[in-house]
């Protein structure tokens, strides 16, 4: 494998191409992005309660219409008190089409009755390169941390004002971005991908 000339990125999350951008800074391609093509960028659901279909999924179904290979990941936070949900359905958790402040609401409804020793939590991220001809490459990434009540930090998306990295006292919106980068689980899946196309 090696790092293709252009590669699609299966995402239209400004905070998700955002992050994916600074994460992958250096790598050698030329991105391709639903903003940079005219039309024909396809709309892609997330059917499947496993992080690696999500992401092979919607990858591939980029790569295929767009006719070059794609990139995508898909994401979530795991409540060791909740048995690991919301995990693939993060970003459903409070139903289908919930915005990011509703899953966030829900989710602290749903800790606040666990004494706060025991909110022990991971963000897990899978991220995929997919080619045309229907090859693959996948990595993983996990950040350990704990979960807090009360929302803090006006940085990040989704789960971060109330998630705690293992060894911060910080929330993950409190974090600059080349900090939250050095340590999320989006950086850490995404530096093991390059990590694979470079083999």
């Amino acid at each position: 494998m090696a790092f293709p000339a252009r590669i699609a990125i299966a995402s239209k999350n400004p905070h998700k191409l955002r992050e994916i951008a600074r994460i992958c800074a250096d790598w050698p391609v030329e991105w391709v992005t639903n903003a940079t093509r005219d039309a024909g960028w396809p709309d892609v659901d997330e059917p499947y309660d496993s992080y690696l279909d999500n992401a092979l999924h919607k990858a591939r179904t980029v790569s295929r219409v767009v006719g070059m290979p794609a990139l995508a990941d898909d994401s979530g936070i795991e409540v060791d008190a909740l048995d690991g949900a919301p995990g693939a359905r993060s970003a459903r958790f409070a139903g289908e089409g919930s915005s990011d402040a509703e899953n966030l609401e829900k989710l602290i409804r749903e800790i606040a009755r666990v004494p706060p020793e025991q909110r022990s939590a991971r963000y897990r991220c899978v991220a995929v390169a997919a080619w045309t001809d229907e090859r693959a490459l996948e990595a993983e990434g996990t950040c350990e941390g704990s979960l807090i009540t009360e929302p803090r930090g006006e940085r990040g998306f989704g789960y971060d004002p109330v998630f705690v990295p293992a060894g911060s006292c910080r929330t993950m919106a409190e974090l600059e971005d080349d900090e939250k980068d050095r340590i999320s689980h989006r950086g850490l899946a995404f530096r093991a991908l390059a990590r694979l196309l470079e083999a």
